[in-house]
Order: structure tokens, then C-alpha cells, then sequence
């Protein structure tokens, strides 16, 4: 396992800047976030200009992509595949196995959403790409237990664990150790019941135990910290306290 950080944690800053951040703060590996709506990289744009967005994300200032995060939001669906097959292209292009999605709100039918899922875990393929369904509240992924039957349902489709969710929201303290064979993508933060992301350190998130779980489970990829600004702050001393913490457990 190694640590990464998402290019959201410095959101309020162009790309070129948030990746010279992370450079300063000593983290090595990047995840980046191609989102329609407050991603440094929109899919329509990948999908408008996909040499050009290839150039940028070679240019990362030693920072290695290991990941895309990808949130389309066309309603047109042959369009929505395009841009997502796009975004493949530019993981295959920049050397990046892994890919995060979104899964569908709460209220889709299942037998929809598995059809969706097997769709982009078919173009992925063709790629050389891995499918990542992020756990996440107020989605059909925020059970665990749904959230194994997609991948048990959708060969080849792995799960992007964000902790976060399953201490904050409907499963708050639960047992989550069900999905742990199927994760091919970690985010972290400090969460409470109350609110998903607090200061390091005032949240309950148990770090050691969470990468002992995974490590039964031979994962050996990134914990790639995804801390949004708070405000009042010191974002660049969080996020130096978050990899000095992450580093001294593995």
C-alpha cells in the first residue's frame, strides 16, 4: 500500500497549483478528478479534446496518476458511454488501472443499475481499465451489503471504499469487513456520525484497523487522501499530519 491524495483536496485551486501543492506537502501518487460539476476535469471536455487533457495529465510535477475519478452527468445515455469510454482511453493513455464511479441514486430499479455497471466494466475492459463503484450515502452503494451483491453480479467490477460513508450516514457504525474483498480503490478522511470529514484526529475513523482488514485481503494500492478545505483550517497542515499518520501504519 502507498499514500495518494485526490485533486480535490486543494479544489479551490487550478489544477497546475493543486498538483505543485501536493508536490510540496511530499505525496507521490495522485488521484484525479474528472467531474462535470467541481471536477478540475470535466468528461465532456476529455471526450471534446482527449489529446489535449492526455498532455496535462502527463504533466503532473512527479506526482504519479494511479487513479480517475469519473462523474458524468449528461442525460443522454450514448453519450454518457462515450464520455466514459473517453475517459478509459485516458487512463489507458497515462498508465492508470483504476477508474471510480458513482452509483445510481437511491430508487433505481437494481436490474438497471447492474446493466449500467456491466456497460462500463465492458468498455473498462477493453482498456485495460478496473471499475471502481464508490461506497457512498444517499446511493444504492451506501449498504455494503448491496454494494457486494453489484460486484457479485457485475464480473470484473471492484469497489472504491470510502470509510467515510459507513461511519456518517444510514450504516453509521456498522460492520462494513463484507466488501474488503472486492476493494480496488481506498479514500479517507476523519469522519464523526454527525459530519463526514472533521479535523485528524477527531473523527473515528480507525485507520491501523481499516489497513490490517485490507491487507488480509492482499490490497496493495493506494490510500489516497480525499480532504476537502474546512473552513478556518490550515489545509496544507492537515493534509502533512494526514500522510505523516498514513505512512507511519504502513
Amino acid at each position: 500500500m502507498f499514500v495518494a491524495a485526490t485533486s480535490r483536496c486543494f479544489e479551490d485551486l487550478p489544477l497546475d497549483d493543486a498538483l505543485r501543492r501536493l508536490v510540496d506537502l511530499e505525496y507521490s501518487y495522485l488521484e484525479i478528478m474528472v467531474h462535470e460539476s467541481g471536477g478540475h476535469l470535466k468528461p465532456s471536455e476529455v471526450c471534446r479534446d482527449l489529446d489535449r487533457v492526455v498532455r496535462v495529465c502527463r504533466q503532473t510535477y512527479r506526482l504519479t496518476p494511479v487513479a480517475y475519478s469519473v462523474d458524468a452527468e449528461t442525460p443522454d445515455e450514448e453519450e454518457y458511454y462515450r464520455q466514459f469510454a473517453s475517459c478509459c482511453r485516458l487512463a489507458k493513455a497515462t498508465k492508470v488501472v483504476t477508474i471510480t464511479v458513482r452509483s445510481a441514486e437511491l430508487g433505481t430499479p437494481f436490474n438497471a443499475e447492474v446493466e449500467r455497471l456491466r456497460t462500463l466494466v465492458d468498455i473498462a475492459t477493453r482498456e485495460g481499465v478496473r471499475v471502481g463503484l464508490l461506497t457512498e450515502a444517499g446511493r444504492m452503494s451506501q449498504d455494503p451489503a448491496t454494494a457486494v451483491v453489484f460486484c457479485d453480479s457485475v464480473k470484473g467490477l471492484g469497489i472504491t471504499l470510502d470509510p467515510s460513508h459507513y461511519i456518517c450516514g444510514p450504516h453509521a457504525g456498522g460492520n462494513y469487513e463484507q466488501v474488503m474483498k472486492h476493494v480496488c480503490h481506498v479514500r479517507l478522511r476523519d469522519s464523526t456520525k454527525e459530519q463526514l470529514q472533521v479535523r485528524i484526529g477527531q473523527g473515528l475513523v480507525e485507520y491501523g484497523r481499516l489497513i490490517a482488514q485490507l491487507g488480509k485481503h492482499h490490497y496493495d494500492r493506494a490510500l489516497c487522501v480525499d480532504m476537502r478545505p474546512l473552513p478556518d483550517v490550515d489545509q496544507n497542515a492537515e493534509m502533512r499530519k494526514m500522510r505523516l499518520l498514513l505512512e507511519s501504519l504502513l
